[in-house]
């Protein structure tokens, strides 16, 4: 891999890595729906000239309504939202290793909606470690409010996992920075009215407003960038690989910056779902015909079910 694309890969494992820390300071001092509309409304304000200046088939659009609705939905409308409720009682780090489990979730999403693709003994025993990894994770915390919040997650979880699907399937005419601006802009509408209904009614600490720009600036608009400029750069498969280092970001940045514990059961649920994110996404080598003619070039499309988590 380039040098330009190593310092792609690393900013993006850090991009991705940290909107949990900045969540988890953000909801200190302001309501989900204030959070979301920030951090959406500053996203389409920087993406959208992008957008603009690449040229915008709206056609697209009007053809395709429908799934891209449901990917917004799916993405960002409704993870945003219960993501950011969650985190008003789970650390910032254990939210962030099980959102890591979206890999592994989208995996049997695709097995159960049409993927044709055989499931080895390694993609099964890492579906199996993955979810004994969150298991560990949540079994303490299945009390109360926490139970509500790991509800919250596990439906992000499942919405981060169809996403992805219904975009390889439904939404590959529209190209990835339109379709990024268009989302953003519509869950920005979607939360305006909840934003104003829920305003803080005192100006938020410098912490707080410094976290939602950081959501916003940060880990919403330039991550988008530069995601698509890794994608460029290296090819969806070796992009992607970005998305198991982000749990470690999650959890460093909640220990140092948070004070957040750093216990045997994080270490060990961190290892458990991270390895069995990586065996159950890993593809089978095919094995080559023989023949004597050249092989025909192949697209490098992204893998639904590699995708990973989003924050």
């Amino acid at each position: 891999m380039s040098r330009r694309g190593w310092v792609l890969f690393t900013l993006m494992s850090v991009l991705w890595g940290i909107p949990y820390l900045m969540i988890k300071v953000a909801v200190e001092g302001v309501s989900v729906p204030m959070l979301v509309f920030a951090r959406t409304a500053l996203g389409a304000a920087l993406l959208l000239p992008f957008a603009v200046r690449g040229g915008v088939r709206f056609e697209l659009f009007r053809r395709h309504w429908r799934p891209l609705l449901a990917f917004a939905v799916m993405e960002i409308v409704g993870p945003w939202a219960l993501l950011s409720d969650a985190e008003r009682r789970l650390s910032s780090s254990m939210t962030g290793l099980l959102i890591a489990a979206v890999p592994i979730v989208g995996v049997v999403l695709a097995r159960l909606t049409g993927d044709g693709e055989r499931l080895g003994p390694a993609r099964w025993g890492g579906l199996l470690l993955g979810l004994v990894g969150v298991a560990v994770l949540a079994a303490p915390h299945l009390d109360g409010g926490n139970a509500v919040s790991l509800i919250e997650v596990t439906l992000v979880v499942i919405g981060y996992a169809t996403a992805p699907l219904i975009m390889s399937r439904k939404l590959t005419d529209i190209p990835s920075l339109p379709l990024t601006a268009a989302c953003l802009t519509l869950a920005a509408l979607v939360y305006t009215a909840p934003a104003i209904a829920t305003w803080p009614n005192a100006m938020p600490s410098g912490r707080v407003l410094a976290a939602l720009v950081g959501l916003g600036v940060l880990c919403t608009s330039l991550a988008f960038l530069a995601f698509f400029e890794l994608l460029r750069e290296v090819g969806a498969s070796r992009a992607m690989v970005f998305t198991y280092i982000n749990p470690a970001v999650a959890v460093a940045a909640g220990v140092i910056l948070l004070g957040e514990p750093l216990t045997g059961t994080i270490v060990i649920s961190f290892v458990l779902i991270l390895c069995g994110s990586v065996l159950a996404t890993a593809r089978r080598t095919p094995q080559p015909a023989p023949t004597t003619e050249a092989p025909a070039p192949t697209s490098d499309p992204v893998d639904a079910t590699t995708s990973g988590p989003r924050p």
